[in-house]
């Protein structure tokens, strides 16, 4: 995947994935000791004659690298750097989930939703919490916990379809990759906005969900331009930005 953090003003470690490789618990205690997340242990890639395969040697993981160890994979999440250690002395490789729904929750919207809603909200003066991005052209801010559950209410009061707006809550029970992890062929999940002490203090979802529908709006209508240009069909009409929200 292209490096997003010249678009986003993310600072780029190209050095971050290869150390992570070396020892993926530093990473997962930093998590723990530095932003009070809990963690989790998840697969990892192994490399079969020059192929990425998951570690979970299914043929068919349609996750490689990054999905849980295990099914009752909820219990095993600790907040703990001594649990966190005593896990990764187990599975030295793998890779790191963040539990959702504990300590944040996550908005997941495609990167071109994700590009242009961090360009929107530094342009009226929303600050986000941390960002992360994925290989599979996806981007997730993180919010405080609930946020998920109130999402769709939000977008419905701001005029929004949440079904069609590509726009995916993630809270209590669900998980997202961690940066560095890596994710089969594709390439690492990376920070888009990396957390630091500035943004320790996650936004509200209510915060971020009004340039996030408006940039999954946008994005979305041009997605259906192109289609229109390609079959010749007439795209539907669709709102751009919710009552209240005018272009700035």
């Amino acid at each position: 995947m292209e490096d997003i953090s010249a678009r986003t003003g993310a600072t780029a470690a190209p050095h971050e994935v290869r150390q992570f490789a070396e020892n993926p618990l530093e990473q997962a205690l930093r998590y723990v000791t530095e932003r009070h997340w809990d963690v989790l242990p998840g697969a990892w890639i192994e490399s079969d004659s020059g192929a990425a395969r998951c570690s979970c040697a299914d043929p068919a993981c349609d996750a490689p690298g990054a999905h849980p160890l295990r099914r009752d994979w909820a219990a095993q999440a600790t907040g703990s750097a001594a649990e966190a250690r005593r896990l990764w002395s187990h599975h030295p490789r793998a890779g790191i989930l963040l539990p959702t729904g504990r300590t944040f929750d996550v908005l997941d919207v495609s990167e071109a939703a994700g590009c242009l809603a961090l360009a929107r909200m530094e342009r009226i003066g929303i600050a986000p919490g941390p960002v992360s991005a994925t290989p599979l052209g996806r981007m997730q801010f993180f919010v405080l916990p609930g946020g998920a559950a109130k999402a769709p209410g939000v977008l419905r009061r701001f005029g929004w379809s949440p079904a069609g707006l590509g726009l995916v809550p993630r809270g209590e029970g669900g998980w997202v990759v961690a940066p560095p992890t890596r994710m089969g062929h594709r390439g690492a999940a990376q920070w888009a906005r990396r957390p630091t002490p500035l943004n320790r203090w996650l936004p509200d979802a209510e915060e971020l969900l009004a340039p996030l529908g408006y940039a999954c709006g946008q994005t979305s209508q041009t997605a259906q331009v192109a289609q229109t240009s390609r079959t010749g069909l007439a795209a539907p009409a669709g709102r751009t930005a919710p009552a209240g929200v005018g272009r700035r």
